[in-house]
């Protein structure tokens, strides 16, 4: 298989990375990820470029520096008054909706929601939440749902009122489907007048942004706390940042230090992400133009079957006839495409930065170059 080097010399890449005496600018496409995969020689490669002029300060205990560098630039971009790094997105939610359920310990959150299906139960177990699940097996919950799920804390013999909702926004166990924005604007203002914190787990939100050429900042206005991942699309080793008013963040640096998240040293993490921030809009939207292209030429091709998710962001399903698709995927990896293991005959693909890599014809003819 092809060797991935320099994967950031594109003439899309904010700070192209110079590649080693000898190497060329790398060219693979990834069909799997949301974002640019790298080696750890990559990684570090990376972290020379950016730390040689002096630009990257070091923190103390994820304190000051580059962090917070990186929390300043993110709040801006995210339209709130202040942002707080945390090493993981399971810690910025579960902080998140910790924070805003207060004493009202129920929280609604969409039962294919990260937080409730992938986390271990831990706002259950490390905040005493009791997290009440809705609309299963899809994206979106509605209206009734939770007005429904309102009653049923009302209605009991002990007054068990709902303190939070979250809502996840595109939802990965549904193939990145996007959560209806009309439904969430009634749910929002039914949490507005009834005095309910409201959450959104936006760790791919830039990803459904690119799709709905929507800003940003129209879907985090509605909440009052936002978690964006640093490391899905911003590719740095690991990040999150958590984002919303200042008085309700104040402090909040000793509950991550508590729950051990007070990492010594954050900059390598924070320097990459804030490196990929600036412009990232752009690049996307021009891998998302690439891809539409190479979809449409899949779906005139009689060997290709694709079927694209509804309400979906970056991910399409992908089969082939007449080609085994193990075999296929090893020769469309020969041929400069990386794709995901197959799920039965279907591949799950995914659009990512490194569609800027190459035309879409170029992109296309990978495609075809799998079927041998």
């Amino acid at each position: 298989m092809m060797r991935r080097r320099g994967f950031l010399a594109t003439p899309l890449a904010a700070l192209p990375v110079a590649a080693a005496a000898g190497d060329a600018p790398d060219t693979r496409v990834y069909g799997t990820g949301d974002g640019i995969p790298h080696s750890p020689e990559e990684y570090s490669r990376l972290l020379v470029q950016l730390t040689k002029d002096g630009a990257v300060a070091a923190d103390n205990y994820s304190l000051g520096g580059t962090v917070e560098k990186l929390e300043t630039r993110m709040a801006q971009v995210l339209g709130k008054e202040a942002a707080v790094w945390l090493p993981t997105g399971t810690l910025a939610n579960q902080l998140a909706v910790r924070i805003l359920a207060g004493e009202r310990r129920r929280v609604l959150v969409q039962a294919e929601s990260h937080l409730f299906k992938d986390c271990g139960d831990c706002s259950q177990t490390l905040s005493g939440l009791h997290m009440v699940p809705l609309a299963p097996g899809k994206a979106t919950f509605t209206m009734k749902d939770v007005q429904e799920a309102d009653d049923d804390s009302r209605t009991g013999r002990v007054l068990t009122p709902i303190g939070a909702l979250q809502i996840e926004s595109p939802v990965r166990r549904q193939r990145g489907a996007r959560f209806d924005l009309d439904e969430m604007k009634r749910v929002v203002a039914w949490a507005r007048s009834n005095k309910v914190g409201l959450h959104l787990d936006g760790a791919r939100l830039f990803l459904e942004c690119g799709y709905t050429g929507r800003p940003v900042t129209e879907y985090t206005a509605m909440f009052d706390t936002v978690y964006v991942s640093s490391y899905k699309y911003f590719n740095a080793a690991s990040g999150a940042i958590l984002a919303g008013p200042k008085a309700l963040l104040a402090g909040l640096y000793h509950t991550r230090r508590m729950f051990g998240g007070g990492l010594p040293h954050a900059w390598p993490f924070a320097a990459v992400s804030l490196h990929y921030v600036e412009g990232f809009a752009e690049r996307f939207a021009s891998a998302v133009k690439t891809s539409e292209t190479v979809i449409q030429a899949l779906q005139r091709d009689a060997n290709f079957g694709v079927e694209r998710i509804e309400a979906g962001t970056n991910i399409f399903r992908m089969r082939v006839f007449g080609v085994n698709a193990p075999v296929y995927q090893t020769r469309a990896a020969y041929a400069g495409l990386t794709l995901a293991d197959p799920l039965g005959e279907w591949f799950n693909v995914q659009v990512n930065e490194t569609w800027n890599r190459a035309t879409a014809a170029e992109i296309v003819q990978r495609f075809v170059k799998g079927l041998g």
